[in-house]
Order: C-alpha cells, then structure tokens, then sequence
C-alpha cells in the first residue's frame, strides 16, 4: 500500500468515528433541525461525487464515485423527508372531522 492510501484510510476512519461519536451525543429533539441543516452539505457532497464519477480515471474510480452519488442522493432523499414529516407536525389541522370529534 502507498502511503497516500494509508493516510487517507486512517483519515476516513478517523472521520467515521468522530461523526459517529458526535451525532450519539445529539440529543433527539435536535436531530431533525440537524437533520435538514446537514442537507446543504450532502448536497455538496453529491456535487463532489459526480465530478469523481464523471472525471473516468479509471474503472475503480468511476464504479465508488456512483457509489458516492447514491449514498448522497439517500441522504438528500431522506433529509427532506425527515424535514418534511417535522414541518407537518407542526401544522394545525383545520379538517372537518377533527373539528367534530372535538365537538363531541
């Protein structure tokens, strides 16, 4: 192994462990404001996934950059409609049936 590939895989685990280590320590009523912040980001990262896909140095590269966009595209995915589902809860629900039952 060259020395640039041990230093970038100790780089990615040491980054894995940090972001593993800071989200557990959000508390739950933050993960969903986090959560559609954080989507700026993966935004950037889908941006910077295509460009390694698209740039074809190899056949290696091409197949993790696509890797690279589908996880980023996940998260933008799921970021938004984790955003969505929190923006929802906090509507008021001006329907007819629940004006009944309130009634009643």
């Amino acid at each position: 192994m060259t020395e640039t590939l041990m230093v970038s895989i100790y780089v990615f685990v040491l980054a894995a462990f940090v972001g593993f280590e800071v989200i557990s320590k959000v508390p739950p009523l933050l993960h969903t404001p986090l959560m559609s912040g954080s989507n700026a980001i993966s935004g950037i990262t889908v941006v910077g996934s295509l460009i390694a896909a698209g740039e074809g140095h190899g056949g290696l590269s091409v197949i993790l950059g696509m890797i690279a966009v589908i996880f980023a595209m996940i998260n933008v995915v799921g970021g938004f409609m984790v955003t969505d589902r929190m923006l929802g809860m906090f509507k008021q629900d001006t329907s007819k049936s629940k004006q009944i039952k309130k009634a009643e």
